[in-house]
């Protein structure tokens, strides 16, 4: 396999290195991280889009049937996944390292049919090594379908922040 080819099979084109400045602030991060998002297999697959809504990360989710489970609500994991999503996007932004997520709970209040949802992550203590994050979901008619609270480590690995996926979108 070449080496700009995953190995899910999904074909990219080499890209040249960019010779602009590393994002240094949180703030100049997020394009980067939405355009990662993108490009990701799972955003597509479940037809999520990233955004930032001053601190928070902002997931939505448009009702997708196809991750209902037999009784016909939105299934837990579809939901814990906006959950994990949300929290590890708003503590990316503040390392040059990647994260890797340590741990993260989730609290389903009430189950939730045929309606667009949104997951919003905060920061909540920014440490050297660990990092902690809240989570709420809505769904589109105003009512908490879930909280979750997670935990998220920073690795060893540098961002290379101009061979991300989908960053030759920012040119």
């Amino acid at each position: 396999m070449a080496p700009h080819e995953p190995e899910y099979g999904i074909m990219r084109a080499p890209r040249s290195r960019a010779s602009a400045v590393p994002p240094a602030s949180p703030m100049e991060r997020r394009p980067y991280l939405v355009a990662l998002f993108a490009s990701a297999p799972i955003a597509q697959l479940f037809g999520m889009t990233l955004s930032y809504d001053g601190e928070q990360a902002v997931f939505d989710l448009p009702f997708n049937p196809r991750l209902d489970h037999a009784l016909g609500s939105t299934h837990g994991g579809a939901i814990a996944t906006m959950l994990d999503n949300a929290g590890w996007f708003a503590a990316a932004p503040f390392f040059g390292s990647w994260l890797a997520t340590v741990e993260f709970h989730v609290r389903l209040h009430e189950p939730v049919a045929r309606q667009h949802l949104r997951s919003r992550g905060r920061l909540l203590r920014r440490g050297r090594r660990i990092s902690v994050a809240t989570m709420e979901l809505h769904a589109e008619d105003g009512s908490l379908v879930a909280t979750g609270s997670g935990s998220f480590t920073v690795t060893s690995s540098p961002i290379d922040w101009d061979a991300l996926p989908g960053v030759e979108s920012l040119a």
